[in-house]
């Protein structure tokens, strides 16, 4: 019996993609080479299937600590180097892990400040630019915070001066460090609302935390970042990089049975 060759459709529907998807996979080396016939259609076989599957479940952003480790996986596994794959794909998760850490420590620091420490010993007053540099940002980012409601400092009553107090640069301190955390604006904005309506408690009236607040956008909001909802964002791509650890150690397995 001839061997039955897949088309670039049964590809595609195999990886629930568009066939120019397929295409471009090829074109970036992420499958196995693809033989062709006398005719030019690419010849397909099962392995180009499963290696699709495999490309799509890895390729989908965001990608904790860079996108680097997952194009080498990819790159590796078309070529058959699962075990350099498998390398690839623990350090994806180290990668997930550490930024996770650095999620959960800034959301500490910010429970920490939410439930009264002082983290700004200021005695005096700062226009923008002092503020700025002891910050360690750019005015420009102070006067964007401002601009998002993130911030509101106070001027000075003849010349309109902004004048950062030490409670105004401890709130600056959160926001940078949430920031660099990978929270988005809108994720702080909407904690930091919650928190001012509360008056300074930890557990607000919904019952919800500010990890919690930080994390759930409300039924108002129109979510267009992944970075809006980032704690359970990262836990989703955790759970995707141990999925392709399972994908490829099922793989490996199977090849050492059949050898």
């Amino acid at each position: 019996m001839p061997k039955r060759f897949l088309r670039t459709v049964d590809i595609a529907r195999a990886a629930n993609v568009h066939p120019n998807t397929v295409r471009l996979y090829e074109e970036w080396g992420y499958l196995p080479p693809i033989p062709r016939a006398a005719n030019g259609y690419r010849l397909f076989t099962p392995a180009h299937a499963v290696q699709m599957r495999l490309a799509r479940a890895a390729l989908q952003a965001p990608y904790p600590g860079g996108k680097e480790p997952v194009i080498q996986l990819v790159k590796s596994a078309s070529i058959g180097e699962f075990d350099d794959a498998l390398e690839s794909a623990h350090q994806y998760l180290a990668n997930i892990r550490a930024e996770q850490a650095h999620a959960d420590a800034a959301a500490a620091f910010l429970e920490q400040w939410a439930g009264g420490q002082t983290i700004d010993t200021t005695t005096h007053n700062l226009h923008i630019g002092a503020a700025a540099n002891r910050l360690g940002v750019t005015t420009d980012r102070l006067r964007n915070w401002e601009r998002n409601g993130l911030l509101h400092v106070p001027r000075h009553p003849k010349n309109g001066y902004r004048l950062y107090g030490a409670a105004d640069l401890g709130r600056a301190r959160i926001i940078r460090v949430l920031r660099q955390a990978g929270y988005s604006v809108m994720a702080i904005l909407r904690m930091l609302l919650a928190l001012d309506a509360a008056q300074g408690e930890v557990l607000l009236a919904e019952g919800k935390t500010l990890r919690q607040l930080l994390d759930t956008p409300r039924p108002d909001e129109d979510v267009y970042h992944v970075t809006d909802r980032w704690l359970s964002t990262l836990a989703e791509v955790e759970q995707r990089a141990l999925n392709l650890i399972q994908m490829l150690s099922a793989t490996i397995e199977k090849d050492q049975h059949h050898s």
